[in-house]
Parts: structure tokens; C-alpha cells; sequence
């Protein structure tokens, strides 16, 4: 038997979550390289979009929706 729906939305909103801190720091750390302001959304932006999948993926093969 999976895991409760609460249970499961609470794992997507922590991933929701953990995806937009890394989308964060990847936006601070272009910054403190120096990068112009659209860069640095565009790398944040490229951070999440890349994340938000690669962690939802890991929760999927652990079993987590079954």
C-alpha cells in the first residue's frame, strides 16, 4: 500500500520547495560572479526548471507514488 495523499503532497511541496532554494542560490551565486540581473534569472531560472523534474524523479524511483 503507497503512502497517504497528504502524505504525498507534503513530499511535492517539499520538493517545490528544496527546487526553489537551489533556483535561489543559483540566482545569489551568479550575482556574487559579477552577472548582470537577467542573467542571473535566467541561470536561477534554469536551476528550478532543472531540479523541480530531477527531484520529483527521485522520489518516483524510491517508491514514493505506489
Amino acid at each position: 500500500m503507497g503512502l497517504p495523499l497528504y502524505v504525498r503532497l507534503l513530499l511535492v511541496l517539499v520538493t517545490l520547495l528544496t527546487a526553489v532554494i537551489v533556483g535561489l542560490m543559483a540566482g545569489l551565486l551568479a550575482r556574487w560572479d559579477g552577472a548582470s540581473l537577467p542573467t542571473c534569472i535566467v541561470r536561477g531560472s534554469a536551476a528550478f526548471g532543472v531540479a523541480l523534474p530531477l527531484l520529483l524523479l527521485v522520489l518516483g524511483n524510491l517508491g514514493t507514488w505506489s
